[in-house]
């Protein structure tokens, strides 16, 4: 892997699957932008639906960097029945798998330590680091993201961020976003696990919503044409909601700014909070 700066061995010894083994390809640039998209149609023949954000629609928008795909809502947050949700969310797939762009390059700078991306997607975020000499890892459940982000130079692991990760309490600064606040439609929940995987003193930059909204609801990823997968809890978080979350969960506000009409928050983990803190990641092996 290129750009392999000291202490990626650390993070990558406890995972051996998440160094690049694949032949490298070009990731695509990004489309020009749409100014009209499809409205997702409903299935004509039965489809069954694949596991969320794995084998669904999401991986073949992976594959081939294109779009449109969706969230489509299926339960309102006002209402409890589950109906009434039409609308269906825009995803921004020629955006995540175009080299990190300049709002991007934002949160870049930022990052201090070893970072972890949780939710990595294609993984432009790993790769921009890893060229940069900065020991990164990408998590996430698709297979088809952790083969692109390896392919293009990152390091990646398929896993939950509620499962063992290696490196816990010793991230320098831990990355989420591209709306990834939603995972599992429990923010306060992600956030105190966030927590958990920073070292005392490590940064979380997070991304919100542009508009100023708390939800939390079902939905489930969507093609143009009605090819969907499962089912799945997801929340939306502006700004205000995602610092009151983060507030409930223990971190501490530390940053706010916005690029390219995208806000962002940065945390910080308060420092050693007990006698057995662990240091952030080093040269050193993490313990077995």
């Amino acid at each position: 892997m290129s750009g392999t700066a000291v202490g990626t061995d650390t993070v990558v010894a406890e995972w051996p699957d998440a160094v690049a083994t694949e032949p490298r390809s070009k990731t695509p640039t990004a489309g020009a932008a749409r100014k009209h998209l499809p409205r997702p149609a409903e299935p004509t023949t039965p489809v069954t639906p694949g596991a969320p954000w794995t084998d669904d629609p999401y991986a073949h928008a992976l594959r081939t960097g294109r779009g449109p795909l969706f969230l489509r809502r299926l339960s309102h947050p006002d209402r409890r029945d589950g109906s009434g949700g039409e609308q269906a969310l825009p995803l921004d797939v020629e955006r995540w798998c175009a080299p990190a762009d300049a709002a991007d390059t934002t949160v870049l700078r930022r990052c201090t330590g070893s970072v972890l991306d949780v939710g990595c997607g294609p993984g432009r975020l790993v790769a921009a680091l890893a060229a940069r000499g900065v020991p990164a890892l990408g998590v996430d459940l698709s297979r088809d993201a952790v083969k692109r982000t390896r392919r293009s130079g990152g390091a990646a692991i398929r896993r939950s961020v509620y499962d063992h990760l290696p490196g816990e309490g010793r991230w320098g600064t831990v990355l989420l976003l591209d709306g990834n606040i939603g995972i599992g439609g429990d923010p306060v929940a992600l956030l105190r696990r966030l927590r958990e995987l920073a070292a005392p003193g490590g940064l979380l930059l997070a991304e919100a919503a542009p508009q100023d909204l708390d939800e939390r609801l079902t939905v489930r990823v969507e093609d143009a044409h009605g090819h969907h997968g499962q089912p799945f809890s997801w929340a939306r978080l502006g700004t205000t909601a995602l610092l009151y979350a983060a507030r409930s969960a223990g971190w501490i506000e530390s940053g706010l700014w916005t690029a390219e009409g995208r806000p962002f928050v940065q945390l910080r983990r308060p420092h050693a909070e007990h006698p057995g803190a662990q240091a952030p990641i080093t040269e050193r092996r993490p313990p077995a």
